[in-house]
């Protein structure tokens, strides 16, 4: 109610034509849509209530701008519009057109500060056994092919298959012939994949082939073993989890493990302004932070909302990634990681820093006034230059031990030029309480973590797939705005809390009681 007094609604109709056909069945209102999605995500409702809130709830169809009789529609509806917003990049132009009207009522505002942290998302599958998964990847393939084309499976669906496959696997913690069942279930596979092959593949029969390949070992003879740790099996970053959604990746953070995604979240952090969400990023779990600040900017430019500082924890910093950072005028503020060479540990170890660098001459000075000039520009190592001593060198030096630990002459990796001044740059304003005030406010992204989190369910998938996972986080992004531009110009009645007993007792007597005591707290 308050969005649509205020900014006469987050968006209108003409936002949406491109995303209809011309032609058909006329459809719904978008922007009435939308709303609803929003307000569905900001009091956390099923589609079935959001449906239903919009035919009973007065504050809903002022919100919507419908008539007091309107009958709404079918909550089915509702899951056609998000399969609608999780095409191409939609869902993230929606946010773009939510702060195109906050930005038009000056509620948010270019080259100001911003900060940005993630949290992991659980995806809405259970964990699986490789006996499990494989089992469950063959039970979806069956399933597809008998909504589709019932016929293929008459030459291979018999007693045995409908015994194993007729219902969704549940296996206790310690099942019978794990490993026979197994070998089983690799075989029935492999003989699902043969009779497929040259057909056009579902998404479920796809997911199959590549389960089989990450998990068996096929021979030229057409007998099939699990693959085991000589064989070899795929980094956990590449491997699917579920055949229910091949998006949803193994992560791990220190002593956290979980399968699903990751969420990042960009807000506003100025000292005289509301902080709004701007940007919302899904990737998968496997993925590092570094890797997702480049779209963050792409779309932060396309929505002509760039920061001129960037606040960001070190899973974010790079010395490339604060030099590509610049190049749009952004300061991106964050600490780099340290040097962890066992040199650097050890002291008094000869490190990086120990050596003189000379650019012009392409050639590098030990401590001991060494000098080598093989300088080596490998294509494998981007955008690292490296110089190696050579053993002629090293073997005489009585330094050797603290120096290096190889065989070989000692090899010293470093940046190019402007990217080693950055560097050191970055590491001598970390130690300037300047930079540590500035870089303090970043912390509070993480109550905005907990908002999405605890207020918001942003943590448990609603859906599968990364596309409607983003979906859903657009949309509890935008609801988290709506929800902090009417908190924030919301009447000041602040709720206080009532006087304790002990309290009583001491105002009663006269003791000295602090001051937000007497007042009452919110």
């Amino acid at each position: 109610m308050w969005v649509r007094d205020h900014l006469d609604g987050l968006w209108s109709d003409e936002d949406f034509v491109a995303w209809y056909p011309r032609d058909g069945r006329p459809g719904l209102s978008p922007a009435q849509l939308a709303t609803v999605s929003v307000l569905q995500f900001l009091l956390n409702l099923s589609d079935r209530q959001a449906a239903e809130a919009v035919r009973c709830r007065i504050d809903f169809k002022y919100a919507l701008d419908l008539d007091l009789d309107d009958p709404g529609f079918h909550h089915s509806v509702l899951t056609d519009f998000r399969d609608r917003l999780a095409e191409d990049d939609r869902a993230d132009r929606l946010l773009g057109l939510a702060l195109e009207r906050m930005k038009a009522a000056g509620l948010v505002r270019e080259r100001g500060r911003q900060r940005t942290d993630s949290t992991n998302v659980l995806a809405a599958v259970r964990d699986l056994t490789r006996l499990e998964l494989i089992t469950e990847a063959i039970r979806a393939t069956l399933e597809e092919l008998a909504r589709e084309d019932p016929s293929v499976l008459d030459a291979l669906v018999d007693e045995q298959w409908a015994k194993r496959y007729g219902r969704p696997v549940r296996l206790v913690s310690q099942p019978s012939r794990p490993v026979g069942r197994l070998k089983d279930a690799g075989q029935d596979a492999f003989a699902l994949l043969t009779l497929l092959r040259g057909r056009a593949r579902g998404r479920h029969a796809e997911g199959l082939r590549q389960i089989f390949l990450q998990n068996f070992v096929p021979d030229s003879r057409g007998a099939v073993r699990p693959r085991s740790d000589d064989d070899g099996f795929p980094p956990r970053r590449l491997r699917i989890v579920s055949p229910y959604d091949l998006e949803a990746r193994w992560g791990c953070r220190g002593d956290k493990r979980w399968t699903g995604y990751l969420i990042h979240t960009t807000e506003t952090c100025d000292d005289d302004t509301i902080n709004l969400v701007t940007d919302v990023a899904t990737t998968c779990a496997s993925r590092n932070d570094s890797t997702a600040l480049s779209g963050v900017h792409d779309r932060l430019e396309q929505r002509k909302l760039l920061p001129a500082e960037h606040l960001v924890d070190s899973g974010y910093t790079s010395v490339v990634g604060m030099h590509q950072a610049a190049r749009r005028t952004i300061t991106l503020i964050g600490p780099l990681h340290t040097n962890n060479s066992w040199q650097h540990r050890t002291q008094p170890g000869f490190s990086r820093d120990a050596f003189t660098i000379d650019y012009d001459r392409r050639q590098v000075t030990c401590p001991n006034g060494k000098t080598s000039g093989d300088w080596i520009e490998p294509p494998a190592q981007a955008p690292y230059l490296v110089v190696k001593f050579d053993r002629r060198l090293c073997d005489p030096c009585a330094d050797r031990s603290r120096c290096t630990r190889s065989k070989e002459g000692r090899s010293v990796t470093f940046l190019p030029r402007d990217l080693h001044k950055l560097q050191a740059s970055n590491r001598q304003d970390q130690q300037d309480s300047a930079w540590l005030r500035t870089y303090g406010s970043r912390s509070g992204v993480e109550g905005t973590i907990n908002e999405f989190v605890n207020a918001h369910r942003a943590r448990d998938c609603r859906y599968r797939g990364l596309a409607k996972t983003h979906v859903q986080h657009v949309l509890t992004a935008i609801a988290v705005n709506v929800e902090r531009l009417h908190a924030h110009h919301a009447p000041a009645a602040r709720r206080k809390r009532p006087i304790t007993a002990f309290q009583q007792y001491l105002i009663n007597r006269e003791l000295p009681i602090p001051r937000w005591w007497r007042q009452g707290a919110a």
